[in-house]
């Protein structure tokens, strides 16, 4: 008997024309393919939009009335062979309802991969759609390296796909790579390399022999660079934060620290995550390009200093490391100890203050009834004394004021001082005269000293008019600074030995005029025991020699 010829009904158009180009086009591609490797759960945004449409009724009928369901059996139960094609079409619009609905299809391999370009990837930037400005569910296009939201149907990454046939896109969270408008997950290790840069990872073994490893990596253009070693960009007037960074970086504890991310995924603050992922970049030997731009971490500070420090307006680098330290420290200290921090673990030490202040006059009355001002008190003391122990970050040091005349040669003569002269500071007996917040007479004594000492040099002086340098010259080790010969240590106790030998890990220095110099840094690379400059981008090796001949503003020394 031969069966009625079976027509399309509305619902069929109805549902051909909602699945239409997409599927016919994914079709082709997937056509003798057997890569597919299985159907995941993947709950993104872009994948919900569709998510509300009611299926299509795929119960049909023919022109004499004969009902068929939809799995191509009559009412009988009987299976029409001349239906296969109809089955296997309507099987492929169900796997394709199954996507809309979160099921996403993993593939091994893409016939698009080929037009990656890795020379135009660059996570360094803000995770923001180019189009939306959103910072939801944003993936980045492979192809031209721009920043689009989503990848549903009415999404920007999707219509990007469809515009400029760009097709191989990566979630900036998830890390996992599709391709659009075709929506299947892409599942090739060929990725790996983009999804490491993304996110530099770090093992623990690894990070503890980090100083041992001076070997080279080779960035895509050829360029060779040594991870940790890397410039920062200047986005505009950021070498203050730049120097700082470099600065940091060589203080061991941390940033092994900050390598390894389960140390501080507790932490709500971007900027402790921020200065996280910049750690780990300028670390990583997987880098794309030899250099690294500190463009997230930037606005992190923007926006946890109120706009104290921000692009574009040049600032003092001892101003922000005192206040980076500070804010990391409340940002990562123990719940239970709120003075135990990777920070102060580093840096903290502890002074011993004696502060002696001037009494003020008191009136005395005669007999006659007039008052007399005398000096002191009725007892004969004229100064109030106050010991206080003072936990520190940093210690300031005092130039020695620049000479006022000229040389024979009518030249201006160069000042030089010793290091050791102004930590005479700290000794105990030296008394520094401070007018803020009152007139006093100071006696500074360290009690405590801490693994990683910094020093900065007090260059500048502000007045109300202007802002002037002292150009003195420094002259300090590069290595073995023993403290103990020229200032008094508390005595160690039972079993323990004084550590007070230091070496120098970074030297920040200040070139050019107070309002138009710039600030460049000196460190130490611990696996090749070499010294390199770094102004920005800028990295050459130097020689240990060079690092004393500049006007130094900040230096942070190791403890042995």
């Amino acid at each position: 008997m031969e069966m009625p010829t079976k027509r399309k009904t509305g619902y069929e158009d109805e549902e051909e024309d909602d699945v239409g180009r997409e599927q016919k086009r994914r079709r082709l591609s997937l056509e003798g393919n057997d890569s597919l490797l299985s159907l995941a759960r993947y709950d993104d945004d872009g994948d919900d939009e569709e998510s509300g449409r009611a299926r299509v009724n795929t119960n049909l009928r023919d022109e004499n009335g004969q009902r068929h369901s939809s799995d191509g059996e009559d009412e009988d139960g009987a299976v029409d062979d001349g239906e296969e094609e109809e089955e296997e079409k309507r099987t492929e619009q169900s796997k394709g309802r199954g996507r809309r609905q979160g099921m996403v299809e993993i593939r091994r391999d893409c016939p698009y991969l080929d037009t990656v370009n890795r020379q135009v990837l660059d996570f360094d930037f803000e995770k923001f759609c180019s189009v939306s400005l959103s910072n939801l569910n944003v993936y980045a296009c492979l192809v031209c390296g721009k920043y689009y939201q989503g990848r549903g149907l009415n999404s920007h990454a999707y219509t990007h796909s469809l515009e400029n046939g760009h097709h191989v896109y990566i979630n900036l969270q998830t890390e996992k790579v599709y391709c659009l408008p075709d929506g299947y997950e892409v599942n090739d290790p060929s990725l790996d390399d983009i999804r490491h840069v993304l996110n530099p990872r770090f093992f623990r073994e690894q990070v503890e022999h980090l100083d041992e490893n001076g070997q080279w990596s080779r960035a895509l253009d050829g360029s060779n660079y040594l991870p940790g070693m890397v410039g920062l960009n200047n986005i505009k007037e950021t070498d203050f934060v730049n120097v700082t960074i470099q600065s940091l970086m060589r203080v061991t504890p941390l940033r092994n620290f900050f390598l390894i991310p389960e140390n501080y995924r507790s932490s709500k603050s971007p900027l402790v995550h921020r200065f996280g992922e910049l750690t780990r970049k300028i670390w990583h030997s997987r880098n794309f390009k030899g250099q690294v731009s500190p463009h997230e971490f930037l606005q992190a500070v923007m926006k946890a200093s109120n706009k104290r420090f921000q692009i574009g307006v040049q600032s003092d680098p001892v101003e922000f490391m005192s206040w980076l330290l500070n804010t990391l420290h409340a940002k990562l200290r123990h719940p239970k100890n709120k003075n135990k921090s990777i920070i102060h673990d580093c840096f903290q030490g502890e002074l011993e203050v004696v502060k002696e202040i001037h009494k003020r006059p008191f009136i005395e009355k005669r007999e006659n009834g007039d008052e007399e001002s005398k000096e002191g008190a009725p007892d004969g003391n004229n100064f109030v004394r106050e010991t206080s122990r003072v936990p520190f970050l940093m210690l300031g040091l005092d130039l020695p004021p620049p000479p006022l005349f000229k040389d024979a040669m009518e030249k201006n003569i160069i000042p030089q001082v010793p290091l050791f002269n102004i930590l005479k500071k700290f000794d105990g007996e030296t008394v520094t005269e401070v007018v803020r917040p009152c007139i006093a007479r100071m006696r500074y004594r360290v009690k405590k000293l801490p693994k990683y000492v910094i020093l900065h040099m007090r260059r500048f002086t502000k007045n109300n008019f202007f802002v002037e340098k002292n150009p003195t010259l420094v002259n300090f080790p590069v290595k073995n600074l023993e403290l103990k010969d020229y200032i008094p240590l508390p005595t160690p106790k039972e079993n323990q030995k004084l550590k007070s030998k230091y070496d120098l890990i970074a030297n920040i220095v200040h070139d050019g005029k107070p309002d138009e110099g710039y600030y460049r840094v000196f460190v130490q690379c611990k696996s090749e025991e070499l010294w390199y400059e770094m102004q920005d981008l800028h990295v050459t090796e130097t020689l240990p020699q060079m690092v004393a001949l500049s006007e130094t503003y900040m230096q942070i020394y190791e403890q042995h």
